[in-house]
């Protein structure tokens, strides 16, 4: 019965087509005005295909992304032929009935995490910094002062209007209405359009690929590590992408990477309780420093003033400098969280250091630039046991004023936007942005470039295998993109420099690559 529906479907899609060539001659026909929302139900036939994809020749790996593949170019193909957008609703209904018969309903997607992560809860319940205790705050009574720097001016800007603007809203300037003209009349909807998949990347199939990222200022050089023990460093010209170079040493899954500001060194952490220094022309790991305590190493990130030094979190609460040019640790630049260390963030001038963890904390640092010592200043319970697996910081959002934010992704079915209000990393929650993410390790980004146009967009990953954009300064209707493609929860994006290209990996291992639509 199915099977006769599916092929009426098919003869009507035909008799449409049949009828627009001989009918459709100008650009206001129905069918060039239903051609816009095609691409939105071309995405979701994808979407179903690849979450299936799991169980198309499970042995043969290679020909499940040549499906996808030739998929993504019909869906680029046919959102353009303008067929009916109701015959399209109907064969995404029947063409999931009928995936379902033949491979049986699909089932919960497994968990990424590692035994490292902590299971989550599901509610935002308390809020507190270290000056909310007397207590706290007479101990930490004899640690020296902080000069006056750009977030506490700004600050003190800051307050005087903050309360005469609607929740989540940036700080106007006097140039702001001067430099939203400039932008003309795009919106961040039209801004963050794209085209369809540009390139897949399998090297790393069947193994979780849960971090990825753009070399810094570069648009054609691309990192990703993998559970399966290894990095890839990809390159997106000369056409096709291709595999740069292979890393390969580490004895257990690695967990986090980070480029060096001038691109030649990667530092990665590992499982195996290992942090590694690469070069990343030929893929030779220059050094190797293993953790002191033997334990697994879970996230890094590199002094952006000082790319001698990285700060590394392990499973073991302890946040740690190292100097990679000796493989030493910093004397005075360790301090330990109230759970497994997740997550890491500078703010640009490298004064600032935030840090999350597996019990829904996070904790700000002030870094002394002169000797790399750590001293702790606030902390923050976002969700008691959810885990915070994602810190992304920004000091300018947009062009329209400064105003130094936080992204975060915890666990509670929300991706998180935070206000820094001083100059010792306090946090207040600005907006909150539902999407799907219970349990896995999702992260999230600031898009690269600022914009004259009204808004500002974040993109982050989600457990329902879609990336999302949304405008951090829309009240309703805050999604402006929604791209379908993965067959499996997405874990992180990353924006090349100029935005013409987003990467987004998957826990199945896939990498793809989506080029934005060109104005």
């Amino acid at each position: 019965m199915l099977i006769d529906e599916f092929y009426m479907c098919w003869e009507k899609e035909q008799r449409w087509r049949e009828a627009k060539e001989g009918t459709c001659s100008g650009s206001g026909s129905i069918f060039t005005q239903s051609a816009c929302g095609m691409a939105a139900v071309w995405q979701q036939v994808l979407a179903v295909d690849a979450r299936y994809n799991a169980y198309r020749t499970p042995t043969f790996p290679q020909f499940r992304t040549q499906y996808i593949r030739r998929r993504s170019q019909l869906l680029r193909e046919n959102a353009k032929c303008g067929f009916e957008p109701g015959l399209r609703r109907q064969y995404l209904r029947l063409r999931s009935q009928l995936l379902a018969l033949r491979y049986g309903p699909l089932s919960e997607q497994s968990s990424f995490r590692a035994s490292s992560v902590r299971s989550s809860r599901t509610t935002l319940d308390r809020m507190e910094d270290f000056e909310e205790d007397p207590r706290a705050q007479g101990a930490r009574g004899h640690r020296r002062s902080v000069s006056r720097g750009s977030y506490q001016l700004q600050a003190q800007m800051n307050r005087a209007v903050y309360d005469e603007r609607p929740p989540g809203s940036l700080v106007p300037t006097s140039v702001a209405e001067a430099s939203r003209a400039m932008a003309g009349d795009t919106t961040l909807s039209e801004n963050y359009a794209f085209a369809g998949m540009h390139h897949i990347f399998d090297q790393h199939v069947d193994s979780a690929v849960p971090r990825l990222q753009f070399a810094n200022d570069d648009k054609h050089l691309l990192a990703c590590c993998s559970l399966d023990g290894s990095l890839s460093i990809m390159t997106m010209s000369p056409s096709p992408p291709s595999v740069k170079v292979t890393l390969k040493g580490h004895g257990g899954p690695v967990t986090d990477f980070a480029w060096s500001l001038s691109n030649d060194v990667i530092v990665s952490t590992s499982l195996d309780g290992t942090l590694r220094i690469w070069n990343t022309e030929d893929g030779r790991c220059i050094r190797e420093v293993r953790d002191p305590e033997s334990s697994e190493l879970l996230c890094c990130t590199f002094q952006p003033m000082n790319n001698n030094l990285t700060v590394v979190g392990n499973s073991k609460h302890h946040l740690q400098v190292v100097n990679i040019s000796t493989g030493k640790k910093v004397k005075g630049g360790s301090s330990k969280l109230t759970g497994r260390v997740l997550s890491l963030s500078f703010d640009a001038p490298g004064r600032i250091l935030w840090a999350g963890d597996d019990r829904g904390s996070i904790f700000s640092f002030l870094f002394d630039m002169a000797t790399g010592k750590l001293t702790k200043a606030k902390r923050l319970v976002v969700n008691e046991g959810s885990s915070i697996c994602s810190i992304s910081a920004r000091s300018w959002i947009s062009r329209e004023a400064r105003d130094p934010s936080l992204l975060v992704n915890a666990c509670v079915n929300k991706m998180l936007l935070y206000r820094v209000v001083d100059n010792e990393g306090t946090l207040q929650l600005k907006r909150s942005f539902p999407i799907q993410h219970g349990s896995q390790l999702v992260h999230s980004i600031f898009c690269p470039l600022m914009s004259f146009r009204q808004g500002a967009c974040v993109v982050t990953g989600s457990e329902d295998a879609c990336v999302y954009f949304f405008d951090v300064e829309r009240n309703t209707k805050a999604i402006v993109n929604k791209l379908q493609g993965h067959g499996g929860p997405v874990l992180d994006v990353s924006f090349n420099c100029d935005e013409s290209l987003l990467a987004s990996a998957d826990s199945t291992g896939m990498v793809i690559i989506w080029r934005r639509e060109q104005k």
